[in-house]
């Protein structure tokens, strides 16, 4: 798995272990001679991610929507820029640009992002993994949410064919491996 998605916060009102722990993703993508795909902002965690990948000798995909350039929020770390026109645009390019999808702590439109994938995998418009990084416990209780869904009979495929729930970089880098 070459290409590593990620979805992420640009939040910069975090508590810091969640940019280092960004930031140390995006080494392990530069050195492994990754690329990363992401979001494009200059800003939170994704230019966290983007700063560790570059800095490591990494390529960077920038997937920008023109509000981002508007506001002047585009990082400088991109290599290549994706242009789109909305998150909606910004959601497809990064799924269909990565091999596998990293879910780091985020809001609004980190979930967005996350379930849109995972939507089209259910929907078997790709097979790619959407491996959620639980740092922190961050996401404790989306994971009991998601189990709530499945105890009610409304998720047709098991949550194990969907999405990979991980506490650890250690464990992100042994499933890019298989």
């Amino acid at each position: 798995m070459k290409r590593i998605g990620v979805f992420c916060a640009s939040s910069e009102k975090m508590e810091h272990m969640y940019y280092d722990a960004a930031y140390q993703l995006g080494n392990w993508i530069g050195e492994t001679g990754r690329t990363l795909v992401y979001g494009g902002a200059n800003c939170g965690m994704m230019e966290c991610v983007a700063k560790g990948t570059k800095e490591c000798g990494g390529t960077v995909y920038g997937v920008v929507p023109k509000r981002l350039v508007t506001d002047n929020r585009v990082s400088d770390y991109i290599d290549i820029t994706f242009y789109c026109n909305d998150l909606s645009d910004r959601k497809q390019y990064l799924i269909d640009e990565s091999d596998i999808l990293i879910v780091l702590p985020g809001s609004v439109g980190t979930l967005d992002e996350a379930f849109c994938a995972l939507a089209a995998n259910t929907f078997g418009m790709h097979q790619k993994r959407v491996v959620f990084w639980n740092i922190n416990g961050f996401y404790d209780l989306l994971f009991q949410f998601f189990d709530s869904l499945s105890s009610q009979g409304v998720v047709n495929k098991p949550w194990s064919e969907l999405l990979y729930k991980v506490n650890t970089l250690e464990e992100i880098k042994q499933l890019c491996e298989k």
